[in-house]
């Protein structure tokens, strides 16, 4: 499988902003799809992630996996994010132990979603 690192592009991170200016999550997903994706873990963008006073925002996701919304984020984050992306992916559930989790993952989440149950 392979986990997804969505990366909601139009967030304003709480700012106001004019329509043409750069929006500072189509700034974190450049830096990210920039940077080297860790291995079993491909970056998406995403329109809205609904955290708007909370951005710029991510969801890591897979199948069978606890999904997790980070929020408060920026380019700057971009190798933390990463390294929590690919500890997500190492993971067998989604539940990176809390140490195991970059600091900014560890403070800044807004949700965790349990797995979706699959009719097998």
């Amino acid at each position: 499988m392979t986990t997804t690192l969505h990366v909601c592009t139009t967030c304003r991170a709480g700012e106001v902003l004019e329509e043409d200016a750069p929006r500072p999550g189509a700034q974190l997903h450049a830096a990210l799809t920039q940077a080297d994706a860790p291995k079993g873990v491909k970056i998406v963008a995403v329109e809205c992630l609904s955290a708007c006073s909370q951005g710029a925002a991510v969801a890591l996701s897979e199948p069978g996996k606890w999904t997790y919304v980070y929020g408060r984020l920026t380019a700057a984050d971009t190798p933390d994010i990463l390294a929590g992306a690919a500890a997500y992916a190492a993971s067998g559930d989604g539940l990176v132990p809390w140490r195991e989790r970059p600091v900014i993952f560890r403070k800044q989440s807004l949700a965790r979603i349990p797995p979706m149950e699959t009719n097998s």
